[in-house]
């Protein structure tokens, strides 16, 4: 058994050695550095023998991952919420061993979960389970097989195609107290500033709020690499309207053009939502409005570049026309040539 030595600072200090694998540990109790010793004794053991999921909880590779993996992400902070947020949730086993979990554990959680929530929800934390599990799988050899791999998976969802109606807009700018030709002079209308040039070009929320100054170019917006959902950097044009906006918020914030995080902006958009007595629509459906309403004037890989999408596959989710515009297109097109009766 390790012997805990007190330090100078009066924490106190445990080494342990393991078949020759040396780790050691500082805390503030000698029962905390006896807790400790023991637990990683087992730990090193059952690694050594191929069987650390005997050991570890589902729990153990959330907190693991969050603390590892999370960290890598530009959207670290939700996805630590929702790590957080799984031990909550009725029939997650979270206190498993990693041995004991089967597939029908998980496939117990998912159901439950479909009873209360929309697929697309459920969906996206099932994928977030099975990395969890497949990083303890392959890079901590924590287990030797993915469990949510058998698990099936709810159909995906169908695309939104929430168009935001003038109508909408002008009732949430005006809940905001924003003015059009005004100076900014609260949060709330450089919220609505956010909101009217996420109309205008199409740029999501985390990319209108890092937007930078110095990356404003007279008729075009430089996104760099690393600031965008899909990791790579493109340059977003802007109308005379939509500079026209931007100057609009020249005073407001010194380095940043909105001077907004993420989340304040996401809170924020929700309660004026709630205060105009509107629903059904997210700061995200602006980005699909933008998209509708430049899709008749420019060309499908025009969009492509504008909104930064790999795809024209993409262009079709946010490309909605109704029938009677599609009938306005074609109707200045001659008519097929049809045989002469004789």
């Amino acid at each position: 058994m390790a012997t805990p030595k007190q330090t100078s600072a009066g924490t106190w200090r445990v080494q342990i050695e393991v078949r020759g694998q040396r780790d050691a540990g500082t805390h503030p109790t000698k029962r905390a550095a006896l807790e400790w010793a023991a637990r990683r004794r087992m730990e090193l053991l059952a690694a050594g023998d191929g069987r650390t999921g005997e050991i570890k909880t589902l729990q153990d590779a959330l907190d693991r991952y969050g603390r590892e993996v999370s960290p890598s992400k530009r959207g670290e902070v939700k996805e630590l919420l929702r790590l957080r947020a799984f031990p909550k949730q009725a029939d997650f086993p979270a206190r498993m061993r990693l041995a004991d979990l089967q597939p029908s554990h998980l496939a117990a959680w998912r159901d439950g979960r479909l009873a209360v929530n929309a697929r697309g929800a459920v969906l996206r934390d099932m994928t977030l389970v099975s990395h969890v599990l497949e990083v303890a799988r392959r890079e901590w050899r924590w287990i030797a097989s993915n469990p949510m791999a058998d698990v099936r998976r709810p159909a995906e969802p169908d695309h939104r195609e929430r168009i935001i109606q003038p109508s909408e807009v002008r009732r949430m700018l005006r809940a905001m107290g924003w003015r059009g030709r005004a100076p900014v002079r609260s949060v709330a209308q450089a919220v609505g500033w956010c909101f009217v040039l996420a109309l205008q070009t199409g740029m999501r929320a985390g990319e209108l709020c890092g937007l930078r100054w110095q990356d404003v170019r007279g008729d075009f917006v430089v996104l760099h690499a690393g600031e965008t959902k899909t990791g790579k950097g493109r340059e977003v044009p802007l109308s005379p309207t939509a500079q026209r906006s931007i100057a609009a918020l020249r005073g407001w914030d010194e380095a940043l053009v909105f001077g907004l995080r993420a989340q304040t902006l996401d809170a924020m958009f929700r309660k004026y939502r709630g205060r105009a007595g509107l629903e059904g629509f997210t700061f995200h459906d602006a980005r699909h409005t933008a998209a509708t309403r430049l899709a008749p004037v420019v060309d499908v890989l025009t969009l492509c570049k504008i909104f930064g999408w790999s795809s024209a596959t993409r262009a079709l989710v946010y490309y909605n026309p109704t029938g009677r515009e599609l009938a306005r297109r074609i109707s200045g097109v001659g008519s097929a040539p049809t045989p002469q009766s004789r």
